[in-house]
């Protein structure tokens, strides 16, 4: 009886030793299922802290630069030595030097030619789950492949888009006009030109009759004009004697 009731028990340990691997196995499916998506809401939320701290960055230097050039104007733009010249008091242009969200790290700086700096960025190569829509700031983002390559300078694409978003004509010029230069319009007077010239559609200097316009009756006869002879076979030429006589 001994050898078989071994056996038995045996067998039952062995399947309770896989039943208690397969559980373990399907815990840690659930766990790392359940973590990624955890861990893309907390990439997502490292995402949103890069642009809001790159875009103050990015805003800090643009204000630093019109704070230096005090209205004058200048080629160029004037940049800070250090991130941390943006915080100095008695006029801070920025809160906090603040780190790079996605590395936990400096942020790489962007050097200016004349050694300022004009712009930062992330160091990590990762592909970032953002792709579109992103704030007018930093528009020129849209489809980007890494985090290194959203530069937050000034100036910089997107900004020099919202100061001439339409390429509107600057003020004080106007466009030249399209289309054929318009003509005389019909009866105008030409400059230089008399209005009394013969054929000159329009108003006259004696009542308002155009040159070649002759009102005549409506029995058809031609009325008379001053010096014209009288129509007829002889004329009446008055004689030396008082009578008259047919002229010769």
């Amino acid at each position: 009886m001994g050898p078989p009731r071994n056996r038995l028990i045996a067998s039952q340990q062995g399947f309770t030793y896989l039943t208690l691997m397969f559980s373990i196995l399907l815990i840690g499916v659930a766990v790392v299922t359940a973590a990624e998506p955890w861990k893309t809401v907390i990439r997502r939320a490292q995402e949103a802290d890069l642009l809001a701290r790159g875009i103050e960055i990015q805003q800090a230097l643009a204000a630093y630069s019109a704070s230096r050039k005090g209205g004058r104007v200048m080629p160029g733009e004037i940049y800070p030595a250090s991130l941390e010249d943006l915080t100095r008091l008695p006029r801070p242009f920025l809160r906090k030097v603040y780190r790079d969200p996605i590395t936990a790290r400096d942020w790489e700086l962007i050097r200016s030619p004349t050694g300022g700096i004009m712009g930062v960025r992330s160091r990590s190569t990762k592909k970032p789950l953002k792709q579109h829509e992103f704030p007018p700031a930093v528009r020129h983002f849209d489809g980007l492949k890494r985090y290194r390559d959203w530069v937050f300078q000034h100036p910089n694409q997107s900004s020099v888009n919202l100061l001439n978003p339409l390429g509107m004509v600057p003020t004080g010029t106007m466009p030249p006009a399209a289309g054929p230069q318009a003509g005389p319009r019909p009866g105008a007077v030409s400059p230089g030109a008399s209005p009394f010239a013969t054929g000159q559609a329009g108003a006259g200097a004696f009542g308002g009759f155009s040159s070649g316009s002759i009102d005549q009756p409506e029995d058809g006869t031609v009325p008379s004009q001053p010096g014209d002879q009288p129509t007829g076979s002889s004329s009446a030429v008055p004689s030396e004697t008082g009578g008259s006589g047919p002229a010769e």
